[in-house]
């Protein structure tokens, strides 16, 4: 069972282990490959593996008009780092005072004497303290004065790319979803409670839940092909989802809308979990209704085709 902690005060069995920091958003191949190589570090030391990851991600905190910027909310990054084998998770609150603290203090203070890391994995890209001032050279700078190890793997290159969060991000807002999917290692997923909407859908004949998606990234506006977990459901239900703002009808706000096939019932206030199949065309404006429902009727033909 993985141990969660809001703070760094952990328990005295999660003290000299091995720590791996990071936003981890969307915990794609490339984090996939450094946790594989932690695990490897666990099995030769006889260690636990701890990861250390703060909300909201600090570049969301440092500039408040980024809004749709998430791969993967807290919940899914915490299904995915049990799979990967982490003995505890540590989401640190990012506030102003945390911002502030001094790099040094950070390593003196935290991974020392809180956390007594043993192993310290890290990416190049990698800042922290007052104004971003540490970075890997710091960390390697102090490891004989407070008696760790800094693990700095290479990137992993897919098609002679850096596989990053940003490059997925950017291939989810491009309409590239089938890219962005390889590089997850998964169908990109969206988790949302459904709400009550104008039920346009059921007046048109396709009834749909509305989700509501807060802080994900914003992935190109369009029609795709999905299927959908209930909470705690190992089944799933195939579906389409327009992802937008329904032009046709003149929708202000962004919303998720998925039509399920072959179900009825009432999954209002329900937790689902969206999975992202294929990307079938974008969103456009229609005439009238009548094209939009003959629209409909193409795009579920393919959808119900994809697997």
């Amino acid at each position: 069972m993985v141990k969660l902690y809001n703070n760094f005060n952990i328990q005295k069995k999660h003290k000299n282990s091995i720590i791996l920091i990071g936003n981890f958003d969307g915990l794609h191949l490339g984090h996939q490959k450094l946790f594989r190589l932690a695990k490897l570090y666990k099995k030769r030391n006889n260690l636990k593996i701890g990861v250390v990851n703060f909300n909201p991600m600090p570049k969301m905190f440092f500039n408040k008009k980024i809004k749709n910027f998430r791969i993967s909310n807290i919940d899914q990054k915490i299904k995915l780092l049990t799979k990967l084998g982490v003995d505890f998770i540590i989401t640190k609150k990012f506030d102003k005072k945390f911002s502030q603290i001094n790099s040094i203090d950070f390593i003196r203070n935290i991974l020392n004497k809180k956390l007594k890391s043993k192993f310290i994995f890290v990416s190049n890209n990698f800042r922290f303290g007052n104004k971003r001032e540490g970075n890997v050279n710091l960390l390697i700078k102090y490891e004989k004065n407070f008696n760790y190890k800094v693990i700095n793997p290479k990137p992993l290159i897919k098609a002679k790319r850096t596989v990053s969060s940003s490059l997925i991000r950017s291939y989810l807002e491009k309409g590239f979803l089938d890219k962005a999917n390889r590089l997850l290692n998964r169908h990109w997923s969206i988790e949302g409670i459904v709400t009550k909407g104008r039920q346009v859908g059921k007046k048109i004949g396709f009834p749909t839940c509305n989700i509501d998606i807060k802080n994900y990234v914003l992935a190109k506006p369009g029609v795709y092909a999905v299927k959908v977990f209930r909470k705690n459901n190992i089944k799933y239900l195939k579906g389409i989802a327009n992802l937008g703002y329904r032009p046709t009808f003149n929708q202000k706000k962004l919303i998720l809308e998925v039509h399920l096939f072959n179900f009825s019932g009432n999954l209002y206030n329900k937790l689902l979990s969206v999975e992202f199949l294929k990307f079938i065309r974008k969103e456009k404006k229609f005439k009238n209704v009548n094209q939009l429902k003959a629209q409909i009727e193409t795009d579920l033909k393919i959808a119900k085709k994809t697997k």
